[in-house]
């Protein structure tokens, strides 16, 4: 018999401002939570957001938060999906305050780049979670943020040499 397994996104209410976002898998008709997110809807920037993390974790954050930056100088902080995010040329990096562990979004391209590394981790798709008991890999951060601000330079160099083209094309007709 095969086994059917597509994902599902769910969002419930936890509290006024918290939203929860969980992935879960189906397999044959099964619910397997595989993933959580508390997102705090009312938050609008980061220096709120680390605000409003348990104290003993602030420092922490913001030594991950000036990495980034430091790392990606140009690129521009926010807050995404209820957590800390840097776009330059289109998503770099995102990072989150869980229980156990901080999550280090970098899409999968950063991730897949930094396999070996990131090997002894706990690894998602686009996501690594780095335990709360063990020294934060600031340098990994740095090298992981530095690839996704090329990534996505040279993305954005070939789309506007791509749109180029395609104008020089219209003005020769």
């Amino acid at each position: 018999m095969s086994q059917s397994t597509r994902n599902v996104v769910g969002i419930t209410d936890c509290a006024s401002t918290i939203k929860s976002v969980c992935l879960y898998h189906v397999i044959n008709s099964s619910f397997i939570r595989t993933h959580y997110v508390a997102m705090d809807t009312t938050l609008s920037t980061v220096d709120q957001y680390i605000a409003a993390q348990p104290e003993e974790h602030r420092e922490m954050l913001e030594t991950i938060r000036q990495t980034i930056r430091k790392a990606a100088p140009k690129a521009t902080e926010g807050i995404g999906y209820g957590m800390p995010a840097y776009k330059q040329d289109g998503p770099v990096a995102y990072f989150a305050l869980f229980k156990s562990h901080v999550g280090f979004y970098a899409t999968p391209s950063g991730h897949e780049a930094f396999q070996k590394e990131l090997s002894k981790y706990k690894l998602g798709k686009g996501s690594v979670q780095f335990p709360l008991d063990k020294p934060m890999p600031l340098a990994l951060i740095t090298k992981i943020v530095k690839f996704r601000v090329k990534a996505n330079e040279a993305k954005a160099t070939e789309k506007k040499q791509v749109k180029q083209t395609k104008q020089s094309k219209q003005t020769k007709k």
